[in-house]
């Protein structure tokens, strides 16, 4: 996710860092380049193209800026809805550390270590990254065992919530809790599942290919035909208005694209790593242990 300070617009015109021209620029420049040849013979009568007819291209046009909103309103409303249900896991989370208190202190501590736990792997798991040891140790202090047999789970932010539902029904066998503390602290692990299988819906439901692949065909389509339709009308000037035309709708098309899977690295997709980070910053300090320095942003880009 991209991260400024309040910028003027003289600044926001020609920002680069987390923009989208840097992914569109080779086809923007191609069209930009057919445009001026285009324009250029035109405006030199060296050579007059068939004119296509421009009312033709307003309605295009106008259909394709509608279909686009609709995409980029579809694929924002999944951006949105993950940051939700991370928003979510990260009060769960403080919820339940407060709640716990009632534990007894190992019991305590081994529970905060799986929701930590949990917020990790599930952040690897919606990636589709392997999880790093090394850092679960470091962070947890899980031992060498524990994580191996949490390697072994094709699910394993589930297998960390049953861990941490098992420690309170040995609570409440043991009659460390009554069963009414019990269905307290069970409804924040329901919490937790709920947030796991909301962002599990999103990674495993993207925007209907056939839908993207069309409407990305006819955005390409509508650019590169432009040019024909306006060099006679514009000669040198084409390049500039068919440019800004089509940085618009290439741009359109490729933001909706980034933003659909919210869970990635790219500039814009969610800061997993730095709420994660969040996370164990607030567990820890809860639990009066060493916490690890906030993640910084590098290039304005927070991971």
């Amino acid at each position: 996710m991209i991260i400024r300070q309040p910028v003027n617009t003289f600044k926001l015109l020609f920002s680069w860092e987390g923009t989208l021209l840097p992914k569109i620029l080779p086809p923007l420049g191609v069209v930009m380049l057919l445009s001026a040849v285009v324009g250029g013979l035109e405006y030199n009568n060296i050579y007059h193209f068939p004119e296509l007819p421009l009312m033709g291209f307003t309605l295009i046009g106008l259909v394709l800026s509608i279909f686009l909103g609709f995409k980029n309103t579809a694929c924002y409303d999944r951006w949105w809805e993950a940051r939700k249900l991370w928003g979510i896991l990260i009060a769960t989370s403080r919820h339940l550390d407060r709640d716990c208190r009632v534990l007894s202190q190992a019991r305590r501590e081994r529970t905060v270590q799986q929701i930590i736990v949990f917020a990790n792997v599930l952040r690897d798991r919606l990636r589709q990254e392997t999880n790093n040891p090394m850092s679960l140790h470091e962070i947890t202090g899980m031992s060498e065992n524990q994580i191996r047999l949490l390697s072994q789970h094709a699910n394993a932010p589930q297998y960390t919530l049953s861990l941490i539902q098992w420690e309170f029904m040995q609570a409440l066998k043991e009659g460390e809790i009554s069963d009414i503390i019990y269905a307290q602290l069970n409804a924040h692990v329901h919490e937790l599942s709920l947030v796991h299988t909301g962002c599990d819906r999103i990674a495993t439901t993207p925007i209907p290919y056939a839908y993207s692949v069309l409407l990305n065909r006819t955005v390409y389509f509508f650019c590169f035909l432009l040019p024909f339709s306006l060099g006679s009308l514009l000669g040198l000037a084409t390049p500039l208005l068919v440019g800004i035309l089509a940085y618009t709708f290439l741009g359109l098309d490729a933001l909706s694209t980034e933003i659909e899977e919210p869970f990635g690295t790219q500039s814009n997709d969610l800061p997993l790593d730095s709420m994660v980070r969040t996370i164990e910053i607030d567990l820890l300090s809860s639990l009066g242990k060493a916490t690890p320095a906030p993640i910084q942003a590098v290039n304005s880009n927070l991971l």
